[in-house]
């Protein structure tokens, strides 16, 4: 009778779901306030969903088992990574001003801002297109792993779990928008922080302590090596990096994520949001990622197809499974239930909100009315839902390789198409369109090779397949992913030289805020370091003592 224990808890979580989007609808009564609440969010909810956003059930149950099967315990790295690079360093490299760039250019998607940005609505188009067409199968992603627990727990079909999953999702984020999703990442980022601390101490425990856990994982050989998999860098340095950089560094090109800090409220809440996410990323990832570490002391037959072959995705669900704890379990639902509905709708606002403002109103019907463009980004909404669970019912049901495939792409085609010209942009002037474009259709054009080539990987020549090229590159789609990501950050300054200079005007004004921002901040040093210096800002002389924290909303223009 303990599924009544799990469908009480789960019940329990998806009205307080609800709840909040039915308190959050005031907010969601404009464009600017169903897509970025306002531009008003604080540094915990930003951070929060930030988090939330980046770390889905996929992480979780297919990550966290495949990696920590591959690697050990050197796979908290991994987190390591995601915390100091996908989190610390993004807010701080990207955070601010992102913030004060998109304000500027009044823009509320990442399509928008490249076109606004270079003066040239077919780069919003085309930055429109790629992001359509690979967030979907990376939506249906998030369905993965689902089954296995949902399994475990009700015995019930795997579709029954991704469409419940689908209805309430689609139902706090059609009324409350933004704030919704951010209230209730907030939310689902208690649960998966209290969730994961509390069931690595189980692991743990079942597995004779951490002590008796390590010394049983060291005693596994790899490749002939004993010690491999508890060792600092584990068996496969080179496919430990290239994971770390994916997983870490890819999120600074990924629209869903970078959207995180359009909203952010001031300057303050940005560098409060950076320590937060950054706390957040840690022991969230960095637990995952180490408690898939020891999923090789598994002795189970269920982590193993007909033919022998390892599910990664059983591999967590079995570690939980064996622990015969319901309580335990409950928790692991609602945690992986929460990771999934929190990416979810970072990822279907973010497709909406794109597809509207940026294909139909800024292409198809420019003279869209407000009323038409909150229709129009809650029909995107329901639709993207709808497609994406389609897709992932689809895909487990048949088995359909390519879909698997594209799921596999499409991380590394949307981040090695924008993370380096979205970068360039931000702080070099001399950054081109036309680079944009040569970014956009490189880092997609690699990603559909790749692509192509992992589904004809039987039929390639054995002297291919042996290549230095293939095995370091083609091999995975990790590979692929993060060596575009990397070859962005040459073609965009090669281009840039190599073509016309954006004229300095628009630009000299676009980038004036932020140079006024740097000369307060400098200013802030200077009290703080007990200078009383003056300093002329828009022609009126100002002394450090008369400059606030949060220059940004208090500066005497």
């Amino acid at each position: 009778m303990m599924w009544i224990l799990y469908l009480v808890v789960l019940l329990v979580y998806f009205g307080v779901m609800i709840f909040i989007g039915v308190r959050t609808r005031a907010s969601a009564r404009s464009v600017q306030g169903f897509v970025l609440g306002g531009r008003s969010v604080g540094p915990w909810l930003s951070a929060f969903a930030y988090g939330t956003s980046y770390f889905s059930a996929v992480i979780f149950i297919g990550y966290a088992g495949q990696f920590g099967w591959n690697f050990g315990i050197a796979a908290t790295w991994i987190g390591v990574g995601n915390a100091v690079i996908g989190s610390l360093l993004a807010w701080a490299v990207l955070g601010r001003r992102t913030r004060i760039m998109t304000r500027q250019l009044d823009s509320a998607t990442m399509p928008d801002y490249f076109g606004k940005r270079f003066g040239d609505d077919k780069l919003k188009i085309a930055a429109s297109v790629i992001v359509f067409v690979f967030l979907i199968p990376y939506t249906a992603s998030l369905y993965k792993g689902l089954g296995s627990l949902f399994t475990i727990a009700f015995d019930i079909p795997y579709f029954v779990c991704i469409i419940v999953m689908a209805i309430v999702t689609a139902v706090y984020v059609l009324i409350g928008g933004y704030m919704a999703t951010v209230w209730n990442d907030f939310v689902q980022g208690i649960i998966m922080l209290v969730g994961i601390v509390v069931i690595i101490a189980a692991v743990l425990m079942n597995f004779g302590g951490f002590t008796e856990a390590i010394n049983s994982l060291s005693q596994i050989s790899a490749g002939g090596q004993e010690g491999a998999y508890t060792s600092f860098f584990g068996p496969d340095l080179y496919g430990l990096i290239m994971v770390v950089i994916l997983t870490s560094l890819g999120t600074w090109g990924l629209p869903q994520m970078v959207q995180k800090f359009y909203s952010v409220k001031t300057d303050g809440g940005v560098r409060k949001g950076m320590i937060i996410s950054t706390i957040f990323a840690l022991i969230v990832a960095g637990g995952c990622y180490f408690l898939g570490g020891f999923g090789r002391l598994l002795d189970s037959a269920n982590i193993y197809d007909a033919n022998g072959g390892l599910l990664f995705d059983e591999i967590v669900p079995e570690m939980i499974n064996s622990l015969g704890m319901p309580v335990i379990m409950a928790l692991v639902l609602v945690l992986v239930v929460a990771a999934s509905m929190s990416t979810l709708s970072s990822l279907v606002m973010s497709s909406s909100s794109t597809i509207t403002l940026d294909l139909i109103k800024g292409g198809v019907k420019k003279d869209l009315s407000h009323k038409g463009q909150m229709s129009l980004i809650r029909i995107f909404v329901a639709l993207f839902i709808v497609i994406s669970a389609v897709i992932a019912i689809v895909y487990d049901e048949f088995g359909l390789s390519f879909i698997a495939q594209m799921m596999g792409v499409s991380w590394g085609a949307l981040a090695g198409a924008f993370l380096a010209p979205y970068l360039y942009s931000l702080y070099w002037k001399r950054t081109t369109k036309a680079s944009c474009y040569a970014c956009f259709v490189f880092g997609v054009a690699i990603s559909l090779v790749a692509l192509v080539i992992s589904m004809n990987a039987g039929n390639l020549p054995q002297g291919f397949k042996e290549s230095f090229i293939y095995e370091y590159f083609f091999s995975s789609s990790i590979y692929v992913g993060s060596w575009t990501m990397i070859a962005g950050f040459i073609i965009v300054p090669v281009v840039s030289l190599l073509t016309k200079a954006p004229g300095r005007k628009l630009l000299d004004e676009l980038f004036e805020p932020l140079r006024l921002m740097n000369e307060e901040t400098e200013m802030l040093s200077d009290r703080f370091l007990g200078i009383r210096g003056k300093v002329t800002i828009n022609g009126a002389e100002h002394t450090a003592e008369n400059v606030q924290n949060e220059s940004g909303e208090e500066r005497k223009e």
